[in-house]
């Protein structure tokens, strides 16, 4: 015995809903890229264009070898990182 179609389609989207709250909820999915931010060596202020308080950053491209670490807190406007030597990077915000 088949389901009705008009029976099926609430339980589809029941299930979609269930699976895709969690990806959607997830800060990551709604990253912005920097693309060529020039880094110099020491304390580095950048814009993050999120007109949020910002949740994290990953690093997605180095076109070197550098250490790089957030030394303030977020905030609305900048995300304040530290490299160790001159570098171009790109960085996911979110």
């Amino acid at each position: 015995m088949q389901l009705p179609l008009l029976n099926s389609i609430p339980l589809l989207l029941t299930k979609w809903k269930s699976i895709l709250d969690p990806v959607l909820a997830n800060p990551q999915t709604n990253m912005s890229i920097l693309k060529n931010v020039a880094l110099a060596s020491g304390d580095n202020q950048i814009p993050h264009l999120l007109g949020q308080v910002q949740q994290g950053w990953i690093l997605t491209d180095i076109q070197g070898a550098a250490t790089i670490y957030r030394y303030q807190a977020f905030n609305a406007t900048y995300l304040y990182l530290h490299s160790s030597v001159a570098v171009t990077v790109n960085l996911g915000v979110f």
